[in-house]
């Protein structure tokens, strides 16, 4: 049997889902390297840990062809070990356990510790907030909570990831003054409920509070908003957003519905008159906001006077951005006592139509940014173009502006201001001044 010394030994981390496993992969990433070992993020490397996704049907297949594919590499002699973490781990161990025997071993969302310890590494309670960033340099995300809650119908993240827990002011601050030091200048917050922030510590929600501290910190240019749910949203972070400038006119607010007996037996705490009067006062406080949502089609029950009421509300509401998914059936969720009854190529149909309404509202948005000016980081070079963003603009998911790299050079990493001269539905085109 052939021997390695550890020095050889490369650790291949592989990250699949949100940015909330993006940001635990980077978590883990830093305890390696703090013990010395040989980590890449998505490269080559003769150890494989994949930190999977589990959330809905489609993330769900895509881990486990992963898995499947690094199985395959370790039989062919390709790969040494294969571990599994993440949330697919989480809900589904016995079963994946049963089913890819192959794997070295499978850890849950919580057992960083024992997984950096199969690793050969220990777990370092100092480096709490040491991350080895795989994003591009000038932004990063910052984790303010784990867990949810909410008793959402058709969600199993607490499943997954348990119950709520906030992390400290102080311990947030500290990491973002270390990724300020790197050079990070835009702070993407998430959390599976950032609205929800500070009541398990400080007994109150308090986002506002938390980010009045972050704006502080040196180097930080950019902080945006990921992930809030609208029952209980605390209103004081508007008004802070509207008087501080590092905080981005932009939110991610995931509505799901809007149809009452929809929202009611999805159980979110809200009916379409509070919905509509949030967004409106949103639009109150920060006129210039970029409100970005996702929704849910196809949920069990869902009629098409339902759908209807979705539909007409999405035209009315005009959001900056908006996703669309087909409803998951997941186990031991609330909603998987319900008939799954909406036909497969009804819920695809009814995405469809919802995101060709989206089409023309962005179309018809982007082409009043004509002729403006806006201030953008540039996050990339990219074939013939260095890609940007705008303050209303997330990484991978929203709009991107693209700048002709044959005729204009902008410093990738920084910011520039940009004049858009053309515009499609989802991408900017502009030249700097």
């Amino acid at each position: 049997m052939r021997t390695k010394s550890l020095k050889k030994n490369k650790i291949n981390v592989i990250t699949l889902g949100c940015s909330k496993n993006v940001y635990d992969s980077e978590v883990l990433m830093g305890q390696l390297k703090a013990s010395g070992k040989d980590v890449v993020h998505e490269q080559e490397g003769n150890i494989v840990v994949i930190n999977t996704c589990g959330f809905i049907d489609n993330a769900k297949e895509e881990s486990v062809n992963t898995i499947l594919e690094y199985v395959d590499k370790k039989e062919q002699g390709l790969v040494d070990k294969v571990f599994v973490t993440g949330c697919l781990s989480e809900r589904y161990k016995p079963d994946l356990e049963k089913e890819i025997p192959n794997v070295d071993q499978y850890f849950g969302t919580s057992d960083l510790p024992q997984l950096l310890k199969v690793l050969g590494a220990d777990y370092k309670h100092e480096l709490l907030g040491e991350r080895l960033t795989t994003t591009p340099k000038n932004y990063a995300y910052l984790k303010i909570s784990e867990g949810c809650d909410r008793p959402c119908s058709f969600c199993a993240i607490p499943l997954m990831r348990g119950k709520h827990v906030s992390q400290t002011i102080e311990k947030l601050v500290s990491e973002t003054e270390k990724l300020a030091k790197n050079g990070v200048k835009e702070l993407i917050l998430i959390a599976q409920d950032l609205t929800y922030y500070g009541l398990d510590i400080y007994k109150k929600r308090n986002l506002a509070e938390l980010l009045e501290n972050l704006v502080k910190v040196e180097g930080i240019e950019w902080i945006r908003l990921h992930y809030a749910f609208p029952t209980g949203f605390p209103l004081d972070v508007l008004e802070l957003m509207k008087r501080e400038p590092k905080i981005c006119n932009y939110i991610d607010i995931p509505l799901q519905h809007i149809s009452d007996s929809v929202l009611k037996s999805m159980r979110r705490g809200t009916t379409q008159e509070k919905t509509t009067s949030l967004l409106k006062e949103f639009r109150k406080t920060v006129p210039d906001m970029a409100i970005r949502t996702t929704l849910i089609v196809g949920y069990p029950g869902e009629t098409e006077e339902d759908f209807q009421i979705l539909k007409d509300w999405v035209q009315e509401m005009r959001f900056e951005r908006l996703g669309c998914f087909a409803y998951s059936h997941e186990e031991n969720t609330h909603a998987y006592l319900l008939e799954d009854d909406v036909p497969s190529e009804v819920k695809q149909q009814r995405a469809a139509e919802i995101m060709d309404i989206q089409s023309q509202i962005s179309w018809d948005l982007n082409q009043e940014k004509i002729g403006q000016t806006f201030k953008c980081i540039i996050d990339r070079k990219e074939g013939p173009y260095f890609i940007g963003r705008t303050e209303f603009d997330s990484p991978d998911v929203d709009n991107e502006v693209l700048i002709d790299a044959s005729k204009f050079y902008v410093k990738v990493g920084d910011f520039a201001l940009i004049k858009i001269n053309d515009a499609t539905e989802f991408d900017l085109y502009g030249e700097p001044i």
